[in-house]
Formats: structure tokens, C-alpha cells, sequence
């Protein structure tokens, strides 16, 4: 049954502890929160698409995507501290009935007689309110599996399995909330995407802020148990946070190359096909994180897993077709998803007592910043130079996410398992 008081949770010896997870919380609380993340999955496309309509102009469009992308990155981790401080169901409530009504705005704004200042404005307070429903639910599952009496072991594989569910959530959210943009543009109007993602928002993210689970997310908001903010700039803090920006930077510089790639192949309508594949095996594999044995510690999974990465980055560079690019960004997927999923892991088991939700929403926001500032450079770099050099830009970041992850192999704050 759902959680009805603060008493620790007693699995019973018959049940496995994601069985006992999942009772706890109640089951409709994995479809609210899977749908309480599409609306940011389908603003950002959705704003393309809809001013690109309204404007005629695919570089305003882009510019106005880009600061929905710079309006999260600024105010993401403030809504997680606010969270932590004072709990997340005013929060989310309050980002959930702003942001809707900034989206209808937003339509009125693009289509009326306005200045590009004003669309650009409204565009960075559409990010900016984003209720960050991705690193609150993962701070939710770790306060509820906190709440259980486990053996330290048995917890420690519950939130690594917890993690990977999270992050192929995620992966499936940002591969099919384009799909859906597509889908409802061509359906009604380019317009409708942004308008049906603030319909989801206030009814989703409003469910999801009345669950019962709200209550669950860490420590009480005020308590006196909550570290102080300076806590959170602990080393394993930080190379996690670091990480999910290399990841980041992967994400939107392979995105932008195979853009790149697939328009010199003359195949452009199998970009978002070939991404999909990257995409699907990445959720699939961090899905399989919690199985892994506890010898094959958290710091050493980042590294193998990064190390499948780097070899599906260079041979993506080293592509010269469709199907071999499909098999290179399968691979990648292999390695990326089940890496994401270890840095949450890793960040969750270091976050201070308290700040669950700042942590959650820093490498959020770290892995917009990362997409944000690769998708910029290579775009310029692809356009310049061709999609032969902007593919090694994705085996930049690879690397750059392997050093970070050596790197954690010598920090003092290593959670050893």
C-alpha cells in the first residue's frame, strides 16, 4: 500500500526489495512521474517547430529553443534547493501552474505582432519555470529507499537499479517527446505540441505534486539535519556533476554531427531513426545496471562502460553509411546509458543529508549545459569543416567523461562497494 506515516518500511521476507519499493510508493506514481517529464522533452522541439511557423525564420527558431535550453540551466538547481528547503510540493505546484501559463503566453507571443526581444524573453522564462520532474523523482525513490529497513548491501543494489530505471526513463522520454511534437504538428497545428505540453504540465506535474510521495524526498523541509549548502561541493559531488556534462557534451555533439552526416549521405529523414537506435539500447542497458554483480564496484563501471562509449564514438567517426553508423551508435548506447545511470548512482550515495534535490537537479542541469554548449560549437564546426570532423567531436567527450571518471577512481569521497 502507499506510504501513510514516517515509519521505516519493513520488506517482508518474501518480497524482493524493488517489489517492496514499488508497493510502498504504489504503482501509478511511475506513470505520473513518466509523464510529468514529457512536456520539457516536447518544449524544446516544440518551440522550434511552432516559431519557425510564426516567424519564417529557422534562426530565430533556434535561438528561441536555445534559451528555453540557457532558462533551465540558470534556474534548475534553484528549484532543487528551493525543494530541499521547502519541500517539493509548493514548488512543483507553483512551477506548474507559472510554466503553463508562460507556454500559452508564449503562443500569443509568437504569432502576434511582438519584438523578437520579447519572443526571446518569454522563450528563457518557458526553461526557467520547468518544474525539474526528473532529479525530484530520483531524490523521491532515494528518500523512499532510505525509509526501508535493508541490509547495506541490498540497498545499495536497490538505488543502483533505481537509477537505471530513472535515467531509461529519461532516454525514453527525450527519444519519443520529439516524435510526438512531429506527430501532433502535422496532426493539428504547429502551435498545438507547445499548447498540449502545457496541458501536461498542469494536470501531470500537479499530480505528481500532490502524490503522496512528495513527503518522502529527502528530509523535511527546515530540519534541522540538512547539511549546509557548501556541503555540496564535495569532490564525488562535483566529478559526478562533471560527468553528466561530458555526457552532455556527447549527446548534443553527436546529435548535431549525425545531423551533419546523415544530410551530406543524403538520407537526412533517418537522422532521428539512427539517434532512436543510440537512444533505445541505452535505456535498455541502464535498466540492467541493478543486476550487475557488487564486485563490479560504481567507479569502475563509469570507467568500463565509458570505455564501450569511446570505442562507439570513434567508430561513428569512422563511419560511411547508414548501417554502419547504426551499428557504431548501438554500441554507444551501450555504454552511455548504463554510465549516466552510475553517475546518479554515485551522486545519490554522496548527496548530503537534505540536499537530494539540489544534487539531482546539478547534473541535470549539467547535462543541459553540456548539449547546449556541443550542439553551438559543432553546428558551426559541422557547417565549416563537414560532418568527417564534427563525428570526432563526440570521441572528445567521450574522453573527457573517461578522464573524469579516472579521476573518481582517486578522489578521497569514492563511495567504495
Amino acid at each position: 500500500m502507499p506510504l501513510t506515516d514516517s515509519s521505516p518500511v519493513r520488506p517482508a521476507a518474501s518480497d524482493s526489495p524493488i517489489r517492496t519499493l514499488a508497493a510502498s510508493i504504489g504503482v501509478s506514481y511511475f506513470a505520473i512521474a513518466l509523464i510529468a517529464r514529457l512536456p520539457y522533452a516536447m518544449i524544446v522541439v516544440g518551440v522550434l517547430t511552432m516559431v519557425v511557423d510564426a516567424r519564417g525564420s529557422l534562426a530565430v527558431g533556434g535561438l528561441t529553443s536555445a534559451m528555453v535550453g540557457l532558462g533551465t540551466i540558470a534556474t534548475g538547481p534553484l528549484i532543487g534547493a528551493a525543494a530541499d528547503r521547502w519541500g517539493q510540493r509548493p514548488v512543483l505546484l507553483l512551477a506548474a501552474l507559472v510554466q503553463s501559463a508562460v507556454l500559452v503566453a508564449l503562443v500569443a507571443v509568437a504569432y502576434g505582432d511582438t519584438p523578437e526581444g520579447l519572443l526571446l524573453l518569454v522563450s528563457a522564462l518557458a526553461g526557467a519555470t520547468a518544474p525539474q520532474v526528473s532529479p525530484m523523482s530520483r531524490a523521491r525513490l532515494v528518500g523512499a529507499i532510505g525509509r526501508m529497513r535493508l541490509a547495506a548491501g541490498a540497498r545499495g543494489r536497490l538505488q543502483e537499479s533505481t537509477m537505471g530505471y530513472e535515467s531509461a526513463v529519461d532516454e525514453i522520454v527525450f527519444v519519443f517527446g520529439p516524435v510526438l511534437v512531429g506527430v501532433v504538428a502535422i496532426a493539428a497545428t504547429p502551435a498545438a505540441p507547445v499548447l498540449a505540453a502545457a496541458a501536461l504540465t498542469l494536470a501531470f506535474v500537479t499530480a505528481f505534486a500532490l502524490h503522496p510521495t512528495a513527503r518522502t524526498a529527502g528530509h523535511a523541509a527546515g530540519s534541522a539535519e540538512r547539511e549546509p549548502a557548501r556541503s555540496i561541493a564535495r569532490p564525488g559531488i562535483l566529478l559526478a556533476a562533471g560527468g553528466t556534462f561530458a555526457t552532455g557534451l556527447f549527446f548534443g555533439s553527436m546529435l548535431t554531427s549525425l545531423t551533419a552526416f546523415a544530410d551530406e549521405g543524403g538520407f537526412p529523414e533517418q537522422t532521428g531513426i539512427l539517434y532512436g537506435i543510440m537512444g533505445i539500447g541505452s535505456a535498455i542497458l541502464a535498466l540492467a545496471v541493478g543486476m550487475l554483480p557488487r564486485r563490479f564496484s560504481l567507479p569502475w563501471r563509469w570507467i568500463a562502460f565509458t570505455g564501450i562509449l569511446v570505442i562507439g564514438a570513434v567508430l561513428a567517426a569512422g563511419a560511411t553509411g547508414a548501417l554502419s553508423m547504426g551499428w557504431a551508435l548501438a554500441l554507444a548506447g551501450c555504454g552511455i546509458g548504463p554510465t549516466l545511470a552510475t553517475l546518479y548512482a554515485l551522486a545519490a550515495a554522496r548527496s548530503p543529508r537534505g540536499r537530494e534535490a539540489t544534487v539531482m537537479a546539478i547534473l541535470g542541469s549539467s547535462v543541459v549545459v553540456g548539449q547546449a554548449l556541443s550542439s553551438m560549437v559543432v553546428g558551426s564546426m559541422a557547417e565549416s569543416a563537414g560532418s568527417t570532423i564534427a563525428l570526432w567531436a563526440p570521441v572528445a567527450a567521450a574522453a573527457l567523461l573517461m578522464i573524469f571518471g579516472l579521476a573518481n577512481l582517486r578522489a578521497r569521497q569514492s563511495v567504495h562497494r
